[in-house]
């Protein structure tokens, strides 16, 4: 039985969509934020990414659950997994088979903003756990950690790294409202990418079979279908660019030739320089002191930090 709680609806995403676009395009530079990469095709793209050989991120994430899982059930003393941004994979279920290993009964709590997607993954997971106490729930994150639901020893989960999507400011206020919404001694369990040769970390984002180029532009389809757009995904070259000073990668699209985009939703028109660039997503990289850092400005405690072998990425607790 899989308890499901909706606090986005289509129409919450819609408009969404329309701020974000309306704002992106407006921008100097421009900018779409990477949250409209993902329909079913973005999606399904974005698998076909974190199997690519130069995509390490995934693999690398996966091998420190594989190896540490009763590690940080452990150390967390939850009996309660909240995921936010929720996977449906391997990542997932080793997490919730190490905490139920632990005994007792243990909640699965869900956050995703694909209600249907979220409702499918979490009725496979409840099926695959009997006695586990599913309650999915339909959220942006960002927006609503407030009511989420409380009770149980949780350990909040937010994995892949996808605290890089967010610039510093953002992350400050991010964990900040966060930990508001937790109880003294919760913990938290963070992904994060870990800085290395910009080489690895540009090829990561931008692979030789073009995967990442397609996940890129997939964005104006979902604009032009969304919004009655007329971008045309064929005149945008996908770029990712390191960044030294801020220590992320960005992807952007920069327009081919001159040309203007109709966005009919909107009534809005955009016009494009050719050579001009559009930024996509930022993905940013740590260093374990400066995650330390930002941890305890919000209010959480470092308490394990584990790498793969290879030190390309970071999984830590955090205590509240």
């Amino acid at each position: 039985m899989v308890r499901t709680d909706r606090h986005l609806t289509e129409d919450d995403l819609s408009k969404s969509l329309r701020r974000d676009v309306a704002e992106g395009l407006a921008a100097a530079p421009k900018t779409l934020p990477p949250k409209w990469f993902y329909d079913e095709r973005g999606s399904g793209l974005f698998e076909e990414i974190t199997r690519l050989p130069e995509y390490y991120p995934t693999r690398a994430e996966r091998a420190i659950l594989r190896e540490r899982s009763g590690e940080i059930a452990r150390a967390s003393g939850a009996d309660t997994l909240v995921e936010l941004g929720a996977g449906s994979g391997e990542k997932t279920r080793l997490l919730l088979d190490a905490l139920c290993a632990q005994g007792g009964p243990t909640g699965f709590v869900p956050v995703d903003v694909s209600g249907d997607f979220l409702e499918e993954a979490a009725a496979r997971i409840a099926a695959d756990h009997p006695g586990l106490r599913v309650h999915a729930v339909v959220a942006d994150f960002e927006r609503h950690l407030p009511l989420l639901p409380t009770g149980g020893r949780r350990m909040v989960a937010m994995l892949g790294s996808t605290i890089g999507n967010q610039t510093p400011e953002q992350r400050a206020a991010f964990l900040g409202d966060l930990r508001g919404t937790m109880e003294e001694g919760e913990s938290l369990l963070l992904g994060a990418d870990l800085v290395k040769d910009p080489a690895r970390l540009v090829a990561a984002y931008d692979d030789a079979q073009g995967v990442t180029a397609e996940f890129n532009r997939n964005v104006l389809r979902v604009i032009d279908r969304e919004l009655g757009a007329d971008f045309d995904p064929g005149l945008f070259e996908h770029v990712a660019v390191w960044d030294p000073d801020r220590e992320w990668i960005e992807m952007r699209l920069r327009a081919r030739t001159a040309h203007r985009v109709r966005v009919e939703a909107l009534d809005l028109e955009a016009a494009f320089a050719e050579g001009e660039e559009m930024r996509t997503e930022i993905s940013a990289k740590f260093r374990k002191e400066g995650l330390k850092a930002e941890l305890a400005e919000a209010g959480f405690t470092l308490e394990r930090w584990w790498t793969d072998p290879d030190g390309d990425f970071s999984l830590l607790l955090a205590r509240a």
